[in-house]
């Protein structure tokens, strides 16, 4: 359990670092932060899964490619879905979508599957 609460409080810090980077997304208030960080997890969950097969052939002759704009329409769905927290556009969606991914996947690195700090120490022998 307090593995998922901090990864929801990390994806909540990539979508202020989000918002904070780009002028296109903007979100209310702390409130409406966590919101969008609980339901960006279950977007990304339920629904993420479902499009990325529907749209298996075009991400197959893409060579992948596609799957940018599945995430972008993901953190978009999200935004579509709460009132605090706007995206003006594809792109702006996209930007977001890739800060908050590297912000989760920095953040992470250092959290063990359990939500414990982690840290590793190499010794050479």
């Amino acid at each position: 359990m307090t593995g998922i609460i901090i990864r929801m409080l990390i994806t909540a810090l990539g979508l202020a670092a989000a918002a904070w980077i780009i002028p296109g997304v903007t979100i209310a208030g702390p409130g409406t932060l966590i919101l969008a960080a609980a339901l960006m997890g279950i977007v990304n969950a339920v629904i993420r899964p479902i499009a990325v097969v529907l749209t298996l052939p075009i991400t197959i002759i893409t060579l992948g490619l596609f799957l940018l704009a599945i995430n972008a329409a993901m953190f978009g769905l999200v935004a579509w879905m709460l009132d605090g927290f706007v995206v003006t556009g594809f792109l702006p969606a996209m930007f977001g979508w890739l800060i908050v991914t590297f912000v989760s996947w920095l953040a992470a690195s250092f959290i063990g599957p359990r939500g414990r700090y982690q840290v590793l120490i190499i010794e050479k022998r």
